[in-house]
């Protein structure tokens, strides 16, 4: 700091200590403002919780009962009116709606099969048509054989009987014997013979297959296991079987014009 004066002169000595004297009370007075301000301003303290809450629950009266609205008078009833007793009449019902046809298309033009027709019965023989037919014991014997008349002639035997030996199989198994009883009974033969084999195997009107039930099985399996000798014996005519004794027994016939006994396991 200058101790001239702006006109040039020196200042006197008090003025320059009164002047240092201010400086160093503005400088002292800072720094007791700052010291101050630097006490103050110390770490926090802490922060008091405020006292805890006491909350007492305490249930809430019930509310004033509703009070029920007086009731309404009701108006004085009107004088009834008299009942009405005019007849009614019934509304008239409406008409049916018309039928209308239905229409329907014409079927399909399907073609007709004619139905195969049954197939007949099996002829039942008359005495005198199984009057010369080849029974069993006949014909057995050596050589040409004999020459009997009607359609059981000629044959040769050579020591095969096969009529008696298809007889006696026949007679021996009893569900052929009730299935030839049952034909009997059906055609009404009543002793006469029914004809089965005439070179083919002939189907009954009842029967799904040729031959009477079982029938033609037992022939043909006496047949196959017969000598060849035997299965190829020449044969004419008719060969008549009978399966019991009597006049009124089951028979039956088979034979054709020409045959042998090997044509009966043939099935056309």
């Amino acid at each position: 700091m200058s101790v001239f004066s702006p006109s040039g002169a020196r200042r006197p000595r008090w003025r320059r200590l009164a002047v240092r004297s201010g400086v160093l009370l503005i400088v002292a007075g800072s720094e007791a403002a700052l010291f101050l301000g630097l006490s103050r301003a110390g770490p926090d303290a802490p922060p008091i919780d405020p006292p805890p809450m006491v909350v007492t629950l305490v249930r809430p009266p019930p509310p004033p009962p509703t009070p029920e609205p007086a009731p309404e008078e009701s108006p004085a009833p009107a004088d009834a009116a008299p009942p009405d007793t005019a007849p009614r009449v019934a509304p008239p019902s409406p008409p049916p709606p018309p039928v209308r046809p239905l229409h329907q298309p014409p079927p399909p033009d399907v073609q007709t099969v004619p139905i195969a027709p049954a197939p007949p019965a099996l002829p039942v023989l008359t005495s005198s048509q199984t009057a010369g037919a080849r029974t069993a014991g006949s014909g057995t014997g050596g050589g040409a054989g004999g020459t009997g008349s009607g359609a059981g002639s000629g044959g040769s035997g050579g020591g095969c009987d096969m009529v008696r030996r298809l007889q006696e199989a026949l007679r021996g198994d009893a569900e052929v014997r009730a299935a030839i009883d049952a034909a009997a009974r059906q055609l009404n033969a009543s002793g006469r013979a029914i004809q089965v084999w005439n070179g083919d195997w002939l189907q009954s009107g009842a029967e799904t297959g040729k031959g009477l039930a079982g029938v033609r099985q037992a022939i043909a399996m006496e047949v196959a296991f017969a000598p060849a000798d035997c299965r190829t014996e020449p044969m004419r005519g008719l060969v008549l079987l009978t399966l019991g004794d009597g006049a009124a027994a089951s028979r039956i016939a088979l034979g054709a014009p020409a045959w042998r006994w090997s044509d009966l396991l043939e099935i056309d």
